[in-house]
């Protein structure tokens, strides 16, 4: 039986990185590839990510997700239990699930309101959000252009324990 791949997205402050950090606990081998790893590796000439992204933007974000996907594929092709966690939205969405759909992989889909997206960035020491770039366009972003595919679930009320217990009923 081939590990288990979970990928979970969502909008800054969805709660991807707290989900993944705990859902990897639930297994005797498992492995936490975030998608922001990747690009902080770049020491210079890193382009600028927004709610518009020039070519150089996407080509890195690009590049981010290569490298995330190979980590991937290494880490269940050496029998561990992986949680790939970025940000993945529309036309990135369909990309990376297309490129590991012969993983079969557990689509998860954060997706609290936009009023709490923008209570929990505000909590973080690492701000996403600004006057330029409000919550709203990542979080209408997902609803319009995502496909409807895996575990969507609006945590905006939900616990920690109860979103993780809800994903591995699921599967």
């Amino acid at each position: 039986m081939t590990a288990p791949l979970y990928l979970i997205t969502g909008a800054m402050a969805a709660g991807k990185s707290t989900i993944a950090k705990e859902l990897v606990q639930r297994f005797e081998r498992s492995a936490h590839v975030g998608g922001d790893a990747f690009l902080r590796m770049i020491a210079r000439g890193g382009a600028v990510m927004g709610p518009e992204l020039d070519s150089e933007a996407i080509l890195q974000l690009h590049l981010r997700q290569d490298i995330a996907m190979d980590a991937v594929r290494r880490f269940i092709g050496a029998g561990f239990a992986t949680v790939y966690q970025d940000i993945l939205i529309g036309d990135d969405f369909v990309r990376v699930t297309t490129a590991l759909a012969d993983l079969a992989p557990r689509i998860v889909v954060l997706n609290p309101s936009v009023e709490t997206l923008a209570e929990r960035d505000a909590k973080r020491s690492k701000t996403g959000y600004s006057e330029q770039f409000p919550p709203n366009v990542l979080a209408e972003a997902l609803q319009s252009n995502t496909p409807r595919q895996g575990l969507w679930l609006d945590t905006s009320e939900m616990t920690i324990e109860v979103v993780i217990e809800t994903i591995l009923k699921n599967w």
